[in-house]
């Protein structure tokens, strides 16, 4: 059995919606990097930009492969591990009756992890002391939403690129889960940390349920954090796009 290799990827949108891009890396199984690819999305959502760069590296990847990919995106994870088998089961409908956002790369990604065996590993972004892999993803993203360009090894790129300089934050707890590969491509949830909270409000209890900017509902007494002027789950809090876009 081959070893497991690790992977990141991520999403960028300058103004969510902007100019976005995409961007992965793979490394092998100490992490060392390999290769790494991105690519323009024209205007586009930072949510579109996540679920795309997870899409882009799943294709990259050779059928079969045991890999982790980290990622930085709460919503984009949650959706494949978590959010998808009840999407299915609602013919493709929300909880609270609308259609799911970006479904065809959901679907995609969907039929994609059933090739694979996938743990998806929660990292916080933008830390000085955080994830070398996420870094490069998120740089390679960024770059491409500003150049709208494509860029990798496979287009002749021989250095990786570097990670934009952070503020000194200390890093964040992981999170996992599991995509449970060929037998059922939903994938399903493991493990549990503390959250990252990066422009994020501070966690309140909610009084009444909602919806949050995810497009999931939240329900009268769980914990949520604001989102811009709105407010949502804690964990998409996490995730916002002043985390994510640069």
């Amino acid at each position: 059995m081959s070893e497991r290799i690790i992977a990141a990827c991520d999403g960028a949108s300058k103004g969510n919606p902007g100019p976005a891009g995409w961007g992965w890396v793979i490394a092998d199984a100490e992490g060392r990097p390999e290769r790494w690819e991105s690519g323009a999305l024209g205007r586009a959502t930072n949510n579109v930009g996540e679920l795309t760069a997870l899409q882009r590296l799943l294709e990259a990847l050779v059928p079969g492969t045991q890999v982790e990919i980290r990622m930085d995106s709460q919503y984009a994870m949650k959706a494949v591990t978590q959010w998808l088998p009840g999407w299915k089961r609602n013919g493709w409908k929300t909880s609270g009756g609308k259609a799911v956002a970006n479904r065809e790369l959901v679907e995609e990604i969907d039929r994609l992890l059933t090739e694979h065996d996938v743990t998806f590993l929660y990292v916080p972004a933008h830390r000085e002391d955080g994830d070398h892999l996420n870094a490069i993803a998120d740089r390679a993203a960024g770059d491409a939403a500003i150049s709208q360009q494509a860029a990798g090894t496979a287009l002749g790129a021989t250095d990786f690129p570097v990670p934009a300089p952070v503020t000194g934050a200390p890093a964040r707890s992981s999170r996992t889960a599991k995509a449970s590969g060929a037998n059922s491509g939903s994938g399903s949830s493991s493990g549990s940390a503390s959250k990252a909270r990066s422009g994020a409000s501070r966690p309140i209890k909610a009084k009444f349920p909602g919806t949050c900017p995810c497009g999931q509902p939240y329900a009268a007494g769980e914990m949520i954090a604001k989102h811009g002027k709105r407010w949502g789950h804690e964990a998409c809090a996490a995730s916002a796009p002043s985390d994510n876009s640069a």
